[in-house]
């Protein structure tokens, strides 16, 4: 063993003196202010550095890195080099240096490792375009780190992916809820997935009003009611813009006098499929939405329903039962789920549940179409209309409903 160390210490090559003076030379010139080197005598030293710098040691190349760093300009071929070596090289660019364009940094993002991906998701000042690149590839560590990074913009498209990312890894729900460019649209789908304390969020942040549109278009129900209401686009508009939750017409055919009576009938005898759908009727939604909220296993879109049509807290106790969920304990204290949704219904005003039961009616059923229908079926996202917020929402609310 000694001989054979001793023979391979007699191959080692001698230290590269002259190779590492002449690399922390060109480091200093390429470093030189723009009064003393101009643009093209920097790049003719950048691209001679490169190829000393290729061969050289690891943390003879984290030097230099961490030299260039301060630079407000670099060559280009220099910058490349440097992004894509290893992580501790790449660092100090990719935490503090400026002269780094959005280029730079989706070249990168693509042709680098996750380390990478997750030392330009802590830089400040991210542009869209930088982080549409690093979040198109699902990495959660690394979708973890962009939200976290308020400085970082992310646009709707990009944004609306992650939203689909978090129903499978829901601990990014409470990040991308913190998020400014978070819309109503997102937070109403990732409700159905959220956790309790999320949830709430949801409804104290997005539980907007629509008085302002019912002021706007008071006069346009007049207009529809003269035509008959046949046209279908304006009609589902108006439907969810108007002040009356309940449908009048529906209890004019229904086996029951009112919503009270049909909650009352679910009480005493349990929820079926017939009645979950008659009391979706009386309620103003399709049988498709009040299904889902009976079947949510958190209980929050039944006291959101309770409020939105004006039942009572006797009612959703009723409904509650109905349903078969525990009020309290083992121990005899009231059940936390129970709690919850006692406070969600307190916590609302009936416009803004409107609004939330609404949303989730004109997402989940009145979008969906026979094409829709095979999309969310079969998993077919081309088939989704890109325009279409409402198919796109359907899309990730329901996709567990047809076994996606």
């Amino acid at each position: 063993m000694g001989e054979t160390q001793a023979r391979l210490e007699d191959v080692q090559p001698p230290p590269r003196k002259a190779r590492r003076a002449l690399l922390r030379r060109l480091a200093d010139v390429v470093s030189l202010p723009a009064s003393r080197i101009n643009v093209f005598e920097r790049s003719v030293v950048g691209d001679l550095l490169v190829d000393v710098l290729r061969p050289a040691p690891v943390e003879e190349r984290r030097r230099v890195a961490q030299r260039l760093a301060p630079l407000g300009e670099l060559p280009d071929a220099l910058k490349r080099l440097l992004l894509r070596d290893e992580p501790q090289v790449a660092a100090p660019l990719l935490e503090d240096c400026a002269a780094l364009s959005d280029a730079d940094l989706i070249g990168c993002a693509r042709d680098a490792a996750i380390e990478h991906r997750l030392m330009i998701a802590a830089r400040r000042g991210l542009s869209e375009a930088v982080t549409d690149v690093l979040l198109s590839w699902g990495e959660e560590a690394v979708i973890a780190a962009v939200l976290a990074n308020s400085s970082a913009r992310l646009s709707q498209t990009t944004l609306e992916g992650v939203i689909g990312v978090s129903r499978a890894a829901k601990a990014l729900c409470p990040a991308l809820l913190k998020r400014a460019e978070l819309r109503p649209s997102g937070a109403y789908v990732m409700f159905w997935w959220c956790g309790p304390e999320e949830r709430r969020a949801v409804l104290q942040r997005f539980a907007v009003s629509r008085e302002v549109m019912q002021d706007c278009v008071e006069d346009v129900f007049a207009l529809a009611a003269a035509e008959g209401w046949d046209d279908p686009v304006a009609r589902k508009a108006l439907q969810f813009i108007e002040r009356r939750q309940r449908n009048r017409a529906a209890i004019e055919k229904s086996p029951y006098a009112d919503l009270e009576a049909a909650v009352s009938a679910a009480a005493a005898n349990g929820l079926s499929r017939d009645l979950v759908g008659e009391i979706g009727h009386l309620s103003g939604i399709k049988p498709l939405t009040a299904a889902k909220i009976m079947g949510d296993p958190g209980g929050e879109p039944v006291a959101i329903l309770c409020k939105a049509t004006g039942l009572t807290r006797q009612n959703l106790l009723a409904l509650w039962r109905s349903m078969r969920r525990p009020e309290t304990t083992a121990e005899g204290a009231v059940h936390p789920d129970w709690s919850r949704v006692q406070l969600t219904y307190e916590m609302l005003a009936v416009d803004r549940a409107q609004t939330v039961l609404r949303y989730w009616n004109w997402t989940l059923s009145s979008a969906l179409t026979p094409t829709l229908l095979r999309a969310i079926r079969e998993g077919e996202d081309e088939l989704i209309d890109e325009y279409s917020t409402p198919e796109r929402a359907a899309a990730l609310a329901l996709a567990d409903n047809f076994g996606r």
